[in-house]
């Protein structure tokens, strides 16, 4: 993960006195900012989730162009409400290019829970050695659930058509993503009570994954054997 160390082209930020003018000013534009952001919630800008990178960008301790989901369209408009210049993404942060979603090989998943514990938006379901799943509609790509797979069952890959990541999607995102540190906040009795259960669609979708291992074990035990 690309570091969030300060950038020499940077302007140090001065915090303001609360409830100021000026520290008015500067959440609002944090807002503004954060509004701007794909939320993704990726860290591929260096910092935890796509709000700290906009409080950083207003502290003038990150530039605009560190985030790849965003691209050269999110960097001009961050350049056109913060005032600073328009320039080409940092590599550093990685490439531009279209929302992948993650799918998971049901032969290869062991169920360990590891890529459910490391979703930031609650986008993949299942229980401890039980067949996981993807919920493809709410995967922001991030591929955050890549690095603690124990056995590479889980590959990000373009969808077919193509995910058209609006405003109305990063603010469901954000609104998964909320909703989930809220909860990792609570006492341990009270998260475990007001964890979401899975819904019916939820199930569907397991039920769906589990038939497809099925079928391919079926198919492969009557195969002739070579």
């Amino acid at each position: 993960m690309p570091s969030h160390q300060e950038e020499p082209e940077a302007q140090t930020g001065l915090r303001q006195p609360e409830g100021s003018p000026e520290a008015e000013r500067l959440a609002s534009l944090i807002n503004q900012i954060d509004a701007l952001l794909p939320q993704t919630q990726c860290q591929r800008c260096g910092y935890t989730a796509c709000r700290p990178y906009a409080e950083a960008i207003v502290e003038g301790r990150a530039l605009i162009n560190r985030c790849p989901p965003g691209g050269h369209l999110g960097i001009a408009k961050l350049a056109a409400i913060t005032g600073m210049p328009e320039i080409p993404l940092d590599p550093d942060c990685g490439q531009e290019g279209p929302i992948q979603t993650a799918v998971i090989d049901p032969q290869r998943c062991i169920g360990c829970t590891l890529c459910i514990a490391s979703c930031p938006v609650d986008a993949i379901i299942g229980g401890f050695k039980q067949l996981h799943q993807v919920i493809a509609e709410d995967c922001t790509g991030c591929g955050l659930c890549l690095p603690p797979c124990p056995v590479d069952c889980i590959d990000m890959v373009v969808p077919r058509p193509a995910v058209v990541w609006d405003a109305d999607r990063a603010s469901a995102a954000r609104g998964r993503f909320l909703a989930r540190q809220a909860r990792l906040t609570q006492p341990t009795k009270q998260a475990l009570k007001d964890k979401p259960g899975i819904t019916q669609k939820q199930k569907a979708i397991l039920a769906a994954a589990r038939a497809r291992a099925a079928q391919k074990k079926t198919a492969r035990s009557r195969a002739p054997l070579r």
